[in-house]
């Protein structure tokens, strides 16, 4: 679920997988992973995309609605 939320964030953006993956500091891999819900980020990653993006936490985890 989470692979799916960043996913539609970094689109609604305009981000590529590989420029959200600089903002974060982390590997484009890592994005392509965590949108196909192979990998899950840790939690200093969610934080990082909650932050960046403007979201909770508990949202970007499928926990509520913003």
């Amino acid at each position: 679920m989470i692979g799916k939320i960043i996913k539609e964030l970094r689109i609604d953006k305009g981000l590529s997988q590989t420029k959200l993956a600089e903002i974060i500091g982390v590997s484009q891999k890592a994005i392509d992973y965590w949108e196909r819900d192979i990998n899950e980020p840790k939690a200093g990653y969610i934080i990082k995309l909650a932050d960046y993006f403007e979201v909770s936490c508990d949202y970007l985890l499928g926990r509520s609605d913003n």
